[in-house]
């Protein structure tokens, strides 16, 4: 062997060794178990039961072409605990099923808790169901993860889910928005860092993420392929944000309204050109306590507005009310009061093909102080008139309910 060939083989000795090292650190690199796709779980065990579940807190409502009623919330808690549970109604709402499907990704063997708490269920334009979930380690980790998982036969008996696929960091709780182009518009809420320490003052993830610092906000992200591809768009940084909760609404003349929750009440933007730039914040006329609201264009052109209280009056979360707008959320009519007692809160909703409106909201949410899923069903004539008088409307309808608030409602019986 010459020189020259002795030379380039040490040479490529020297690079199939670099290059076997390199995988070797690669694969003992650890995994980021806040990056690993969660089980969508559709077996759950006697664990997840309904009766053995100590918390409830609304994460959305919706329905399905052939109109089965999809509902879904949060049990283990306001915290670090929580998980996802879905049940199903195909009676318009009378009874619920067993759980469906369960996402919890708690793994005992991390050391610490990895959680699912803020979400939302979609059903798009072409009858397939989403459901948008975060996943974080802790209850706040400074990074969070929006995630979806696709369910393609959601009238099925034995309803399928995709796995799981990531997004951005951060968080959905409300449904995305169609533009009238066909794009679709998600709002992606990344937390500020006081989150992170807001459970736990002593998290190993006090200093985590700051290269994310300069977009935690209300993110806008579009979708211009049904929702194969996400790429963010814009985003608005409200005073005193607290946990966002946006909706976004495509005005008659074209111009997006974002609203949005803050420490400080309601608060909105505007944007002229689909989300790219937005409007400097602004508090909003429509007055909410610090809790999410639910606001969405109506078949008839309508917007409804579901929120605690008068459409200018703030209160604690009770009175649960709903009204509608025929100008764009300048001026609001009616006033359906959905539930009158303390602790209601977190509506979602959805309108059938038929122009019934459906929502639902939590009231308690612990065991101890009521521990329901509520559903209200009504319609447009039932909010301007004030009351559930169409035939089939009915408010207090149980999704899930604690033992304690089944013993409650034997009790006032």
């Amino acid at each position: 062997m010459n020189h020259l060939l002795r030379i380039q083989f040490y040479c490529l000795i020297i690079g199939l060794s670099m290059a076997a090292f390199s995988l070797q650190a690669q694969a003992q690199k650890p995994v980021d178990p806040a990056l690993v796709p969660p089980v969508v779980n559709t077996v759950p065990s006697a664990e997840y039961d309904l009766d053995r579940l100590d918390f409830n807190m609304t994460i959305g409502l919706e329905r399905t072409p052939k109109g089965r009623l999809w509902a879904c919330w949060v049990g283990g808690g306001d915290n670090e605990e929580a998980f996802f549970a879905l049940t199903t109604s195909d009676d318009n709402g009378k009874t619920w099923s067993k759980l469906r499907a369960v996402i919890d990704p708690h793994d005992a063997s991390l050391g610490e808790s990895r959680r699912a708490i803020v979400g939302t269920l979609w059903t798009d334009p072409r009858g397939r169901l989403w459901l948008f979930f975060d996943q974080s380690m802790t209850f706040f980790d400074g990074r969070a993860g929006n995630w979806y998982t696709i369910c393609d036969n959601p009238d099925s008996d034995k309803p399928t889910w995709s796995k799981p696929q990531r997004i951005w960091h951060g968080c959905s709780l409300n449904k995305p928005t169609v533009l009238a182009n066909g794009d679709w518009l998600l709002v992606i809420s990344l937390w500020n860092r006081e989150k992170i320490i807001a459970m736990d003052p002593a998290s190993p993830y006090r200093e985590a993420h700051h290269e994310l610092d300069s977009l935690r906000m209300a993110n806008v992200f579009i979708s211009s392929n049904q929702g194969r591809t996400w790429e963010r768009r814009g985003g608005v940084r409200f005073p005193q944000p607290d946990y966002d909760e946006s909706h976004i609404i495509e005005r008659r003349d074209g111009t997006l309204w974002l609203t949005t929750r803050t420490a400080k009440g309601l608060w909105e933007s505007y944007s002229n050109d689909k989300g790219k730039t937005w409007s400097e914040p602004q508090k909003s006329a429509i007055e909410n306590t610090n809790a999410r609201h639910f606001i969405r264009r109506l078949q008839s052109g309508r917007l409804l507005l579901v929120k605690h209280a008068k459409v200018d009056g703030k209160i604690a979360r009770s009175h649960l009310t709903a009204y509608l707008s025929d100008d764009d959320g300048q001026t609001w009519q009616g006033g359906l009061l959905l539930d009158e007692r303390k602790m209601v809160t977190y509506p979602d909703g959805v309108q059938a093909p038929d122009g019934t409106l459906y929502i639902s909201y939590d009231r308690g949410r612990k065991r101890s102080t009521g521990g329901e899923i509520l559903l209200a069903r009504f319609t447009e004539e039932d909010v301007l008139k004030g009351g559930f008088v169409t035939p089939n409307a009915k408010a207090k309808q149980v999704i899930s309910q604690s033992l304690e608030a089944r013993a409650e409602a034997k009790n006032e019986n």
